[in-house]
């Protein structure tokens, strides 16, 4: 994570709220934006080419944003960063502008381990739990462990939440060791 990255990704956090921008739509109309450049060498060639005019280059971007229907304020920061000669750190800065607008918007990420597949029932109660975790809402992601052997791991941020029966066990080994 790159320094340079976070301020241009506060930087456009700011325009969006105080645009009023929708975020899903402004992340999507900047995915969009990265998987083309990333899916087409030649719209790198033309846009990263520190020997082709600035004009010609908003010229480009000006068609792309025409076309899919971009909000002025994406287009406007695709301009600043191609620009700036960042187009090379794009991603990265989606990156943390995803995670700076889930923090404005106070939605937290958990990834959520469990030995089994969940049902959408279990994964609804749990996400519930979760939220009262976190302290707002929260977006999980679900993986699968089967060393677990039931129960569940939740990570949120750095802090880690291990409610599995290898836990369990382990603890359960170390107490009648030390006893």
């Amino acid at each position: 994570m790159s320094v340079l990255a976070l301020r241009y990704a506060h930087a456009f956090a700011s325009v969006a709220e105080s645009n009023h921008l929708d975020t899903n739509a402004a992340q999507q109309q900047l995915r969009d934006f990265s998987g083309t450049l990333a899916d087409s060498r030649q719209l790198r060639e033309v846009l990263m080419n520190p020997s082709i005019a600035t004009e010609q280059k908003l010229k480009v971007l000006d068609a792309i944003a025409t076309r899919i229907g971009m909000l002025p304020q994406v287009r406007n920061f695709l301009a600043v960063i191609m620009d700036h000669q960042r187009l090379h750190e794009l991603d990265e800065i989606l990156a943390e502008y995803h995670a700076v607008a889930d923090e404005q918007s106070g939605l937290a990420e958990a990834e959520i381990t469990s030995a089994h597949p969940l049902n959408d029932a279990d994964r609804a109660e749990l996400e519930q739990q979760v939220s009262k975790l976190a302290g707002g809402r929260v977006r999980a992601t679900y993986l699968q462990d089967a060393t677990l052997l039931g129960g569940a791991v939740v990570r949120i941020g750095s802090t880690v939440y291990d409610g599995s029966i290898r836990a369990q066990l382990q603890h359960l080994k170390q107490k009648l060791v030390n006893a």
